[in-house]
């Protein structure tokens, strides 16, 4: 007998996929109030960034599977895991501080958790697995995007080293191995393991996609 939505949300809650979910919306908030820190912002505008660039892919996620209301609002441990990383940056911003970027490096950690968790839940919800992995992709993009887009500058995703492409792939490991009745839970590490080595060594090696107009400007 299949099992019931209810029973796999409920092993969903208690399984390592959540416990990624929690740790991906901490750093991925760290990255928002960072962010906000940088560009001088209030105690409201930290706490605001944190929320969106924690929440805001798994939002639309939910949306899109149907899943709701979205799991980002009304389950508050997301909530209060993405205010706390807020209040973290901005009381204590030099200890966030690293010897990279700090924005980037939490960017990259979020989006490798986001990315495989997103998968799993998308699967679990019964969607196709070409679905399911754009819209891990599309998990793990969200929040960087709405960080970005609130600070009025162009989103990292369109124009930064290897970033959906590195959360497509993360993505497409976990469907492969949910296809293949792989241990999920080994999946999700691997997946999330190829997905946040491949975008720290394309910030450090400075790989990316073609660039528009590259060709233009190097005869100039």
């Amino acid at each position: 007998m299949p099992i019931s939505l209810k029973v796999q949300e409920a092993v969903l809650m208690e399984s390592l996929p959540h416990v990624l979910d929690l740790i991906g919306t901490f750093v991925f908030a760290l990255s928002g109030g960072m962010a906000a820190v940088k560009r001088k912002l209030d105690l409201f505008g930290v706490l605001v960034l944190s929320f969106a660039a924690a929440t805001a892919g798994g939002i639309i996620r939910d949306v899109l599977i149907g899943a709701i209301p979205p799991e980002g609002l009304n389950n508050w441990r997301y909530v209060c895991v993405s205010l706390g990383a807020g209040l973290v940056t901005f009381f204590f911003p030099s200890m966030v501080m690293q010897r990279w970027n700090p924005v980037l490096l939490f960017d990259a950690a979020g989006l490798a958790l986001f990315a495989v968790t997103g998968t799993h839940k998308a699967l679990l919800f019964g969607v196709n697995p070409v679905t399911a992995t754009l819209l891990g992709m599309l998990t793990g993009i969200g929040g960087g995007m709405a960080r970005d887009i609130l600070l009025a500058q162009t989103p990292t995703v369109l124009h930064a080293e290897l970033y959906a492409v590195a959360a497509l792939l993360g993505a497409a490991v976990v469907v492969t191995g949910d296809l293949l009745q792989l241990p999920p839970n080994a999946t999700t590490l691997v997946g999330a393991g190829l997905c946040f080595g491949l975008r720290v060594l394309a910030i450090r090696r400075g790989w990316r996609l073609p660039i528009a107009g590259a060709d233009k400007q190097s005869d100039k």
